[in-house]
């Protein structure tokens, strides 16, 4: 059994299935629904449902609340519908046109910028060129079924390897190996072979707008941000750019030089570095606190800005209800990758 899904306010409509998500469905059919995590722990694909019946699946209770449930919002990414539904989400363009595919790569490098920081290169195939937006993600697709995803620091022009930046979350199955973190176990390492799928994700740059833009990241969510960037740079966007990143300690902010020297190079960009937890070694002297809150302090109007948040989905949904409701920012001009983890997908049951 099928049920059409209509979208609002464009009018577009497709069939779900009756096992399938409202999201699968409309990436299925081309639809370009806002998407991140996929498995309902980052609120990207959140919504309305203004007609009709659907069950809403497992999700963690900071991407839905129990309030906003009583409101008809949803998550598309694990919404059935049972039956006929109208639902209001803003559409996604441009990512749609671009073929998701699996695709083999090697590891051709593995640097450790921090204590619990890799930045590794991947080599793709010499007939294999991989086509994304500045800002998507690719999921790793992992022996045992399960995926791991994580966003492409390089920017898509750049030729050669793609870049991803892997942070260590212990007993994490994935960044274990990655880090050689489990005793008797083999760890990544040079020329080992991955395979994973492509590009993914709604986050990305969006070129249309003549909005100033806000960057915001925390610990390795700066990796598709140096991604944005740098495609902004090769573009030559003229649109003033500003980077909020935030860390604990000023060495989690591992590429704290290249933003420096993008603030030096590039006439409409500044940064802005902010450590919450500095200690009387660092000999820290920038901004503490909140790295949201230091955007707040410095932009309490940003009605006619856009935001780029990416890092821990903490900071994301901090900084999405309180830009919103104390800033002024619309809340189409908020983008969003929530950096999830198997810790942050404890459901928080069926509705």
């Amino acid at each position: 059994m099928a049920y059409q899904v209509t979208v609002m306010p464009s009018g577009r409509q497709f069939e779900a299935a009756a096992d399938e998500t409202i999201l699968a469905a409309a990436l299925r059919h081309g639809v370009g629904l806002p998407y991140g995590c996929k498995n309902g722990a980052c609120g990207s694909c959140k919504g309305r449902v203004v007609a009709g019946e659907f069950v809403q699946g497992d999700h963690a209770a900071s991407a839905l609340t129990a309030q906003e449930e009583t409101e008809g919002r949803a998550l598309f990414c694990c919404a059935t519908a049972t039956s006929d539904v109208t639902i209001e989400c803003r559409e996604v363009q441009g990512a749609g046109d671009i073929p998701i595919k699996k695709v083999p790569c090697r590891v051709q490098s593995l640097e450790r910028v921090a204590d619990d920081v890799i930045v590794a290169k991947l080599q793709l195939p010499a007939t294999e060129r991989l086509q994304y937006l500045a800002g998507q993600y690719i999921e790793f697709l992992l022996r045992d079924g399960k995926r791991r995803s994580y966003s492409i620091a390089t920017p898509p022009h750049q030729e050669g390897p793609i870049e991803l930046h892997f942070r260590h979350m212990p007993g994490g199955a994935f960044t274990d190996y990655v880090f050689g973190a489990r005793e008797g176990q083999p760890a990544m390492k040079e020329r080992d072979i991955l395979r994973f799928e492509g590009p993914l994700g709604s986050f990305f740059l969006r070129e249309d707008s003549d909005k100033p833009i806000i960057l915001l990241a925390s610990g390795t969510g700066f990796a598709p941000i140096k991604a944005i960037v740098e495609h902004a740079a090769y573009i030559g966007l003229e649109r003033p750019m500003t980077l909020y990143w935030g860390g604990r300690r000023p060495r989690d902010l591992y590429m704290h030089a290249l933003c420096e020297q993008w603030a030096r190079e590039l006439p409409n960009f500044r940064y802005v570095p902010v450590v919450s937890d500095a200690q009387p070694e660092d000999d820290w002297e920038g901004r503490g606190g909140f790295v949201h809150q230091a955007v707040m302090d410095d932009y309490p109007d940003l009605s006619a800005h856009e935001v780029y948040a990416c890092g821990a989905p903490v900071m994301v949904n901090a900084a999405r209800t309180d830009f919103v409701a104390q800033c002024g920012l619309h809340e189409d001009a908020f983008f969003a990758d929530s950096f999830t983890s198997e810790a942050d997908l404890h459901p928080a049951g069926a509705a």
